[in-house]
């Protein structure tokens, strides 16, 4: 059942390449990172965000998508200046 789970978030990802995401993250020890940033390309263990930091440099990071079943990580599709949040378990 859980890699059927997974396999349904890629394909749901599969369909949001490309578009502005906001990501949230546990970053451990009670730190949450949040960044903005592109869905660049999907794997089939992985998914690969284009972050854009604030001194103008791109930075990379990539999640499993256990990590997003998990809740360990939230991706939040960003459109019109306003951010919803992409629920993965429903789908």
């Amino acid at each position: 059942m859980a890699k059927n789970a997974l396999h349904d978030i890629k394909k749901s990802l599969d369909g949001l390449i490309g578009e502005k995401v906001l990501l949230r993250a546990n970053g451990g020890r009670r730190k949450t990172i949040e960044r903005m940033g592109v869905l660049e390309e999907t794997y089939p263990s992985v998914f690969v965000v284009k972050l854009d930091p604030p001194d103008g440099s791109f930075k990379r990071v990539s999640y499993s998508y256990a990590d997003v079943l998990t809740e360990t990580v939230e991706l939040m599709l960003y459109k019109d200046g306003d951010s919803v949040r992409v629920d993965f378990t429903a789908m």
